[in-house]
């Protein structure tokens, strides 16, 4: 027999899923808030526009689920670097270095969960801003440090707001493969069958 409380717990999206930007060329929508879920877990789908990406980093309160929807992930996780298809996911464990881009030519869609939930914060607050100071501070609120550059290849981050060419004699992202990253394991691709 199930308690009277236990069941069904809905909160509606109180942001109307609004779309907001990281830096221009990444937006985002949290799905679902960590509210909706008691803290369990969020939600957000991401879209980047090719060239851009995130720095190294790591999340110490959370593993992250990336859910590949449209494009192609580039991924460094640990000591190794993949493209993961849409259609695939992989989960990076909480401490884990990591950062991703999008190295195609056409936009990536991407639906991330964080478990257990709380980070959406990190993302309402960091919305627009284009200090990497200021952008550092308000991560390390969340428990996320940024410990290294974006993978090569990435055009566009929250380093460089502005788009800029892919310097001559720097590592193409299609050829720079394994150690991008720092060396730490830990990475999970989930292939559907």
């Amino acid at each position: 027999m199930t308690p009277k409380g236990a069941g069904i717990h809905f909160i509606p999206d109180q942001e109307r899923g609004q779309w907001q930007h990281v830096t221009p060329g990444e937006r985002f929508k949290i799905r679902v808030s960590s509210a909706q879920t008691m803290g369990a877990y969020s939600v957000i789908e991401i879209v980047a526009d090719p060239g851009n990406g995130v720095p190294l980093h790591t999340h110490n309160k959370e593993d992250e689920h990336l859910i590949v929807v449209e494009g192609t992930l580039d991924i460094a996780s640990g000591d190794r670097r993949r493209d993961v298809p849409a259609g695939t996911s992989v989960t990076v464990r909480r401490g884990v270095p990591h950062a991703w881009c999008n190295s195609s030519d056409t936009p990536l869609r991407m639906l991330v969960v964080f478990s257990p939930g709380q980070i959406e914060g990190l993302f309402r607050a960091t919305a627009g801003i284009d200090d990497v100071g200021t952008i550092t501070a308000i991560a390390a609120r969340y428990g996320t440090k940024l410990v290294g550059p974006p993978l090569h290849g990435t055009a566009h981050s929250i380093h460089s707001p502005q788009r800029q060419p892919i310097r001559e004699g720097s590592i193409h992202p299609q050829t720079a493969r394994e150690g991008d990253a720092a060396r730490v394991a830990s990475f999970t691709p989930h292939v559907p069958r």
